[in-house]
């Protein structure tokens, strides 16, 4: 008798999916670390990291049925709980072994567990997985303190740290010579509902973040590109970053480059929403 994942992996539409990330039936070959990090790096390439519909007001939620309408159907992309929802059931579905974790951005000291990222086993290797986030590995590196990887340009490591009785695991990037943490996730189980309780955090707490700024990331083939509600930067790997002010009404050629699928009612919300945010007439 077959058991219901209590992840609704049942629901995904994997050859939609698959669909959607351009990519050839080999992925949903036998399990290995190549198929691995395809997938991975299609996943990321395929979808932006952004919280529009948080600033929307219309956010649909983070069950796998409405990240797959959104995602899958619509091309759109969102936050860290709708990638790792998405990209964990679609690895089990092709029979990976998937651990979904939760982490906190930043200082841990002062940061919510408000972070979805995913341990996935391989031929008896434990590898880290974070398809979203603002800047997202490209693919997963090995689960293991002081590794390191460099990919696409971009260098990452991952610490071993105590995290209460426990452990944790911290993860950096390479930035200007040295490391910028970027999170740090602990091993408790996670359950549906934590997922459900952090999305409900950080996209209605009146402090949270996501509610006062514009966030909208993408890789390009040749960089990556973040918007926020009062600048663009733009960082190519082995070049000095670009850092300047969101120009007014420049926003939707923005929307355009990264391949924002918005519905013009969607748009119009938006651009007036970051209007009250920076004061631009975008």
């Amino acid at each position: 008798m077959t058991t219901e994942s209590p992840w609704q992996i049942e629901q995904l539409d994997l050859e939609g999916y698959l669909a959607r990330l351009q990519l050839s039936g080999a992925v949903a070959g036998p399990v290995s670390r190549a198929a691995l990090d395809a997938l991975h790096e299609a996943h990321v390439r395929a979808f932006t990291f952004d919280n529009i519909d948080v600033l929307l007001d219309r956010h649909p939620g983070v069950d796998l049925a409405a990240v797959q309408a959104k995602f899958v159907g619509r091309g759109r992309g969102g936050y860290c709980f709708e990638h790792g929802t998405l990209f964990a059931a679609a690895l089990e579905r092709l029979g990976y072994q998937v651990e979904r974790r939760l982490g906190r951005v930043g200082d841990p000291l002062l940061a919510a567990r408000t972070h979805t990222v995913v341990v996935v086993t391989v031929d008896g290797e434990r590898l880290l997985a974070d398809p979203g986030f603002g800047f997202s590995l490209l693919r997963p590196i090995p689960l293991a303190d002081g590794a390191t990887d460099e990919h696409g340009g971009w260098a990452y490591r991952l610490r071993q740290v105590p995290v209460g009785d426990g452990r944790g695991w911290a993860l950096h990037r390479g930035r200007d010579g040295g490391w910028e943490l970027m999170h740090t996730h602990d091993e408790l189980p996670v359950r549906p509902v934590d997922l459900r309780s952090g999305h409900h955090f950080t996209s209605t707490y009146p402090a949270s973040h996501f509610r006062h700024m514009l966030i909208l990331t993408r890789h390009l083939p040749d960089r990556h590109v973040t918007v926020t509600h009062e600048a663009v930067t733009v960082r190519r790997p082995g070049e000095p970053t670009e850092h300047r002010p969101l120009r007014a009404g420049e926003l939707p050629e923005l929307l355009d480059l990264l391949d924002v699928p918005l519905i013009e009612d969607e748009r119009d919300v938006l651009l007036r929403r970051v209007r009250e945010l920076s004061g631009l007439s975008s």
